[in-house]
């Protein structure tokens, strides 16, 4: 058996030279903003290759929630949404999240397009993690929002009477989310929404990913130099057949295991035209001394035949998603790494760059600790260790990189990987099963 479960925990068997073909479920990013707009839009809206993902589901149970009807076929992982028109037909409800940040932020705006009271909760980490500026854009477009707990952060109180619009001006955000969200909901305000930022956003190609969403279903956003955006009131999504990518941060930790290996990973389903930024994952690993193969429907990395990957030094603000996985393979550089301007992942799951610092230097590495980023430098040796994952699904998966080349690494709490991409073990002991059996 190629890894093994105990007691939640995860024993991967090192492999030589992982070979194979994988493809990951569809995008989660994806899947809540279609979701999102879908729930606004007119008529029905098909989803194909919806990501099971929990966040996914957690997105889910709001729609349902507040009266609007949705599921889900197994089979095809289709989701089916029923919008509402711009009618949210609950006028009271009492929503948990849980720890899916993205619904977290996604649900706030869209309950202020209702009408009636809503309290929104989440998990005690969601409860830490700040949202008062997208509650002040939202404020300033004439929602009513209340904190129930502590300042600035979930349990909202929402007395929503829809969104009046108008200017909202916000100022440097620690997510590109907060710029998402104000987007989805902005056609459904009373007047023209100008959302303007005081500078670009981080992870910007998240919120591209939103344009394009609202534009494939038919709201345009008008864009003014990457820091204001207006959106035309009566504006209206329509439903129709939308087809889901597979998740482009889900296919990361497959390409970091050929570099790392020195083996081969075809992707399907993605091509370097993905709207997802973290395809784009793919020239960092060029960088380092990998091939990179492509075409219309994959993207197939292949790591360096003697193993001999190069540091470098990145600025990861675009693919934050990345940085862990980028973290765990800079342990078999030839020289150090550097990641830079990645200060918002202090505000993810947990802490990640002082989770990250933590589980390498379990391994023997030594890691500096920056204020946006992380310096790590590779160990002659990797020592056997137990990862902690500390909830956090991306540290789980971005971790068995390392399992895959050492023996005695266990990652703690595999199931984490659900919130993101469940069954993540399965598709790796496929891939593992595949390179024994001579697969590319």
């Amino acid at each position: 058996m190629p890894l093994q479960w105990i007691d939640g925990d995860v024993f991967i068997k090192p492999v030589n030279r992982l070979r194979a073909v994988v493809r990951p479920p569809g995008s989660k990013s994806l899947t809540n903003r279609y979701l999102t707009c879908a729930a606004l839009a007119d008529g029905v809206s098909k989803l194909q290759n919806a990501a099971p993902a929990d966040d996914v589901a957690r997105m889910s149970g709001v729609l349902t929630g507040i009266g609007i009807e949705n599921t889900r076929e197994l089979r095809t992982n289709t989701l089916t949404v029923r919008g509402a028109a711009g009618q949210i037909p609950a006028t009271d409800a009492a929503l948990n999240i849980h720890h899916a940040g993205t619904a977290m932020r996604f649900a706030t705006a869209l309950l202020c397009t209702g009408h009636g009271e809503y309290r929104l909760d989440g998990s005690e980490r969601m409860r830490q993690r700040p949202i008062g500026q997208l509650v002040d854009a939202l404020r300033q477009l004439g929602a009513r929002i209340e904190y129930a707990e502590s300042e600035l952060c979930p349990p909202l109180v929402i007395h929503a009477a829809g969104l009046a619009g108008g200017a909202a001006r916000m100022g440097q955000t620690p997510s590109s989310q907060f710029v998402s969200a104000v987007l989805m909901v902005a056609p459904y305000a009373g007047q023209d929404v100008m959302l303007e930022l005081e500078e670009p956003p981080p992870s910007r190609p998240y919120v591209d990913m939103t344009i394009e969403v609202m534009r494939s279903m038919g709201v345009e956003v008008v864009e003014d130099e990457g820091t204001r955006f207006i959106v035309a009131a009566s504006q209206r999504y329509r439903g129709g057949q939308y087809e889901i990518e597979p998740d482009a941060s889900g296919a990361t930790y497959f390409w970091a295991a050929a570099a790392a290996t020195g083996g081969r990973v075809r992707v399907t389903g993605l091509s370097r035209s993905s709207r997802q930024g973290d395809a784009a994952f793919v020239d960092v690993l060029e960088a380092m001394g990998c091939q990179v193969v492509s075409g219309r429907d994959f993207i197939e990395v292949a790591g360096p035949d003697d193993r001999s990957l190069r540091g470098v030094n990145v600025d990861l603000n675009a693919m934050p998603d990345t940085v862990q996985t980028l973290a765990v393979l800079a342990l078999f550089a030839n020289d150090k790494t550097e990641i830079r301007n990645v200060a918002n992942l202090r505000l993810k799951e947990t802490d990640r760059l002082n989770a990250l610092a933590s589980e390498l230097a379990r391994l023997g590495a030594r890691v500096d600790v920056h204020r946006d980023g992380l310096t790590i430098f590779p160990p002659e040796e990797l020592n056997p260790a137990e990862i902690e994952t500390y909830d956090d699904h991306r540290m789980a998966m971005s971790f068995s990189i390392a399992a895959l080349m050492t023996k005695g690494v266990v990652i703690k709490n595999g199931a984490c990987v659900d919130k993101s991409f469940p069954g993540y073990f399965d598709v790796l002991a496929d891939a593992v099963r595949q390179s024994r059996n001579g697969s590319l």
